[in-house]
C-alpha cells in the first residue's frame, strides 16, 4: 500500500468514527429532549441525522474497503443497491441542510412572525419534496444502469462508463442533478447565512451602542 492510500484510509477511518459519534449524539439529544422534538427544525435535523448515519454505516466503510483492496465487495446487484443508496442519501441530506438553513433564516430575520410562517405542515411538505427529489434521480440512475464501481472514487456511484450508449442522456442527467441539488443547495446556504450574518452584525452594533450609552450613564451618575 502506498503512503497516499494509507493516509487516505486513516482519514476515512477518522471521518467514519467522527460522523457516527456526532450523529448518534444528535439522535440521543433528539430522543431525550422533548423541546427539540416540538420544534419545526427538529424534523429536518432528524432526517439529516438518519441520512448521515446510513451513509456512515454503508457507503463510507465500503469506500474504505475499496481504497484498501482496489475492488468492491459484492456483485453487480449489490453495487447497484449501494450506488442507489449513495445517490439517494447524499441528495437527501444536502436538501435537508438547505431546508434547515431556510428555516433558520426565517427564524432570525422574521422572529415575530416565524411561527406563522413556518409550521409543521410546511416542514412535512419540504421533507416530502426532498424524498421525491432524491428518489427520482436515484431511481432513474438505477433503472438505466448508470450506477457502477468507479475506480477514482473507490465506491459504487454514478459512473459514465456504464452509459456507453447514452453519453448525451447521462451528461444531461448529471448536469440537471448537480444543478438542482449541489448548486441549488450551495446558493441557498450562501444566501440564507449571509442574511443571518447581516442581521447578527446589525444587532451587535445595537448592543455596542446600548452598552456605551449605559457606561456613559453610569459615569455621569457616579458623583
Amino acid at each position: 500500500m502506498h503512503t497516499a492510500e494509507l493516509a487516505l484510509s486513516l482519514l476515512l477511518v477518522v471521518i467514519i468514527v467522527v460522523s457516527l459519534l456526532s450523529n448518534v449524539l444528535v439522535l440521543i439529544c433528539f430522543l431525550y429532549n422533548a423541546e427539540i422534538r416540538k420544534q419545526v427544525p427538529g424534523l429536518f435535523i432528524l432526517n439529516l441525522t438518519f441520512c448521515n448515519l446510513l451513509l456512515s454505516a454503508s457507503s463510507m466503510p465500503l469506500t474504505l474497503f475499496g481504497v484498501l483492496s482496489n475492488a468492491h465487495p459484492g456483485g453487480h446487484i449489490f453495487c447497484q443497491v449501494v450506488g442507489f443508496l449513495d445517490t439517494f442519501l447524499t441528495t437527501n441530506s444536502m436538501l435537508s441542510m438547505a431546508a434547515l438553513s431556510i428555516d433558520r433564516w426565517v427564524a432570525v430575520v422574521f422572529p415575530l412572525s416565524y411561527h406563522s410562517r413556518i409550521r409543521h405542515r410546511d416542514a412535512v411538505l419540504a421533507l416530502a419534496y426532498t424524498w421525491v427529489h432524491s428518489l427520482s434521480f436515484s431511481v432513474v440512475a438505477a433503472c438505466l444502469s448508470w450506477v457502477g464501481y468507479h475506480q477514482l472514487y473507490a465506491s459504487c456511484t454514478l459512473c459514465n462508463g456504464r452509459a456507453v450508449n447514452a453519453k448525451t442522456q447521462f451528461a444531461i442527467y448529471t448536469m440537471v442533478l448537480h444543478s438542482l441539488t449541489f448548486l441549488l443547495v450551495s446558493v441557498v446556504l450562501c444566501v440564507t447565512y449571509m442574511k443571518v450574518l447581516k442581521v447578527a452584525r446589525f444587532h451587535c452594533k445595537r448592543i455596542d451602542v446600548i452598552t456605551m450609552q449605559t457606561l456613559v450613564l453610569l459615569v455621569d451618575i457616579h458623583p
